[in-house]
């Protein structure tokens, strides 16, 4: 039933410590036939004898003799430029030919899957000439196994995934990493794995852009008679912080940053207000100058937005502490709270909001040509987006959900 090949594989397994059970996958025979062949119970095909008229001895007994007289694992092929080499050189071809492969993550063949392993093992052959034998042997891997897989190889294992996962990250304008474009496909009923995801993206070469490393720094600013308290402060005495809202509209943070554009003199700034419950931008404004009408009007579409009775949070700068900035925020029963001086991780949660738009939509993105009223169009649509189409991570229950921010808001009502 099993040729001389299959049955010599098993045994030779079996004298490099293997189980049965494992000697039986690499051979690709029944774990119970290995055991009888183990006990000395040897086939026609082996001995030349009838089935089970042959006992094995020790190391030194029959079974030895017989691997002796039908070669060994690595002996070279009878013919080809492999012919005259010996079965130590033969094994070193292999384990630099290992070593080599990309795929191989180290000589040792048990750290490659048995996929990997087959088209390693085609390229062996190609390459070397050997038999299929010392292929499948050297590689831990059966022969149904590596018929199995190369019987594929030519086919695109992903290729149910691969246009979903192309779209949606060209959807994102390339901000989505592999765990928001897995649960993107999950929203489009479309099952596959985290490591499937993120193979596809690796060889379709989208990777999400990443934020740049950049010096610490602060401003110093004065204290002054319009200073506010850090109510966000948890802890003082250990830096501790509390970034956190019981509802919406309860606290937020603003702060303003700024655009260069290549083609055009002016910068462009943006004044956002940041919700501390759930990352939504309640409101925002644009413009060409960090001036004071900038922030109020921030500040009035916030108030708008929720109602008042707030707790907004800012930095130092100069625009939350003129008297027109302090006299609205009372006017519109605002409680103002500031970062200490020099602590510019006190606003770390909308320094966070910076880091991804700017990751997101600025960064990697070729601005030539772009005039102000135009790149201010373009970033309005992309807040637009990041409030009601871009995935963002949630815990709920103890588990992580992924959901956009006001589709989250009205899963979940008003209480959100």
């Amino acid at each position: 039933m099993y040729d001389r090949e299959t049955v010599e594989l098993a045994l030779m397994a079996l004298e490099e410590g293997m189980t049965q059970a494992e000697a039986a996958e690499l051979a690709g025979a029944a774990r119970r036939t290995v055991g009888r062949w183990a006990a000395g119970r040897l086939p026609r095909s082996y001995t030349g004898r009838p089935w089970g008229s042959g006992k094995m001895g020790g190391a030194s007994g029959e079974r030895k003799a017989a691997r002796m007289s039908t070669g060994g694992l690595h002996d070279p092929p009878a013919t080809g430029p492999l012919a005259g080499l010996e079965p130590a050189q033969i094994e070193n071809l292999l384990l630099r030919a290992v070593l080599a492969d990309l795929k191989a993550g180290g000589w040792d063949p048990a750290s490659i899957s048995n996929r990997s392993k087959c088209e390693l093992g085609e390229r062996l052959r190609r390459e070397t000439g050997l038999p299929l034998r010392s292929i499948t042997g050297f590689l831990r891997i059966s022969r149904s196994s590596y018929e199995y897989h190369r019987a594929r190889l030519g086919r695109d294992r992903d290729a149910a995934i691969r246009r979903h996962v192309v779209e949606l990250f060209e959807a994102s304008g390339g901000a989505y990493g592999y765990r928001r474009v897995h649960a993107a496909l999950r929203g489009r009923g479309v099952r596959a794995s985290e490591k499937r995801v993120r193979r596809v993206m690796r060889e379709e070469g989208l990777e999400a852009a990443r934020p740049r490393r950049r010096r610490y720094s602060s401003y110093a600013g004065e204290e002054g008679r319009a200073a506010a308290p850090n109510l966000l402060l948890a802890d003082a005495s250990r830096d501790l912080h509390d970034f956190s809202a019981a509802r919406p509209g309860e606290v937020l943070v603003t702060d303003i940053t700024e655009f260069r554009l290549p083609d055009d003199r002016r910068k462009v700034y943006l004044s956002p207000c940041v919700d501390l419950h759930d990352g939504d931008v309640v409101a925002f404004s644009c413009g060409t100058s960090p001036s004071k009408a900038l922030v109020a009007e921030m500040l009035e579409g916030a108030v708008s937005a929720t109602g008042g009775g707030l707790t907004l949070h800012t930095d130092r700068g100069w625009y939350y502490r003129t008297p027109d900035w302090v006299a609205a925020c009372a006017a519109a029963g605002v409680t103002r709270s500031m970062s200490r001086k020099g602590h510019s991780p006190d606003n770390a949660a909308c320094e966070g909001f910076f880091g991804r738009l700017k990751v997101e939509f600025f960064r990697g993105r070729d601005w030539s040509g772009w005039t102000a009223g135009a790149f201010i169009a373009e970033l309005s649509a992309y807040i637009g987006w990041y409030r009601e189409g871009r995935l963002k991570a949630f815990r709920e229950g103890g588990r992580t959900v992924y959901d956009t921010i006001r589709g989250r808001r009205a899963r979940l009502g008003p209480a959100a």
